[in-house]
């Protein structure tokens, strides 16, 4: 489970880049019940966040790299960003955005793991993190897909001290590593990660990617709203015993996201 302590190296932010900002901020409304709220006034407004029950689940800025494809970027709890960069720089990974101070706020970087999954940390300052997580309509689960999870594991585990735990998956679907903040007892597991075909990376045209996971009351009634508002479904509905009814989907720039019914513990 995800919490609002955020310990280090546990999902902490998260934040979407699109290329259309109302329209991106339409349809998350439409499909997890947000409210967007934006930074500033104007028809030329970058960002904003998202609440659910005015609590912030999400950030939301618009698109701006050359080349980059919309999509989420996760953070994760550091005590020391440059601490940190070092470890990633150390581990092969590259340093996409240096330490930058945001304020009073904290502290972020960005960068991308060996063989090209980006991914960013946060190092509080007045902002902790999201409000809300855990609950309908907000992150529960965060889960990178990559071509070697050898690898991952060894340059995650180096960076934030990771603690991996497999299971395999039924009929024969390969192995899934359960990740768990360095310390922590397994009830604290925050997310997970799973070897995939390099095909099956073409939406990162070939690298590994992360995406979040939403709790969602109904993941039929969601799926509903995701083709009703121009994204659409590349997997499910579909029942994953243990953990519940869940489907991958693409908002309608291409973002990837799941949204999960939990099981009833």
């Amino acid at each position: 489970m995800i919490t609002t302590d955020f310990a280090p190296g546990s999902p902490c932010w998260l934040d979407l880049g699109a290329p259309d900002v109302r329209a991106a901020a339409a349809f998350y409304g439409a499909v997890l019940g947000w409210d967007y709220e934006p930074m500033g006034e104007g028809e030329d407004v970058e960002g904003g966040m998202f609440r659910k029950d005015g609590k912030i689940v999400a950030g939301l800025g618009r698109l701006t790299e050359e080349g980059a494809r919309s999509a989420w970027m996760i953070y994760y709890s550091v005590t020391d960003a440059d601490t940190t960069t070092q470890a990633v720089e150390r581990a092969g990974g590259t340093v996409r955005v240096p330490p930058t101070d945001l304020d009073a706020w904290g502290r972020m970087a960005q960068y991308s793991d060996p063989l090209g999954g980006q991914f960013a940390v946060w190092q509080p300052g007045d902002t902790k993190g999201v409000d809300l997580v855990d609950e309908p309509g907000s992150l529960s689960w965060t889960e990178l897909y990559t071509s070697d999870a050898a690898a991952a594991k060894e340059f995650y585990g180096g960076v934030f001290g990771w603690q991996f735990s497999d299971m395999e998956l039924p009929g024969g679907g390969g192995t899934y590593s359960l990740i768990t903040p360095a310390g922590l007892p397994e009830e604290r597991m925050h997310g997970g990660l799973m070897e995939v075909r390099k095909e099956d990376l073409a939406l990162a045209n070939g690298r590994p990617f992360w995406h979040p996971v939403f709790a969602v009351p109904d993941c039929d009634a969601a799926v509903a709203e995701v083709t009703e508002n121009g994204g659409r479904v590349l997997m499910g509905p579909e029942d994953a015993e243990g953990v519940g009814r869940l489907a991958v989907c693409l908002d309608p720039s291409d973002a990837d996201f799941v949204v999960l019914t939990p099981a009833q513990s």
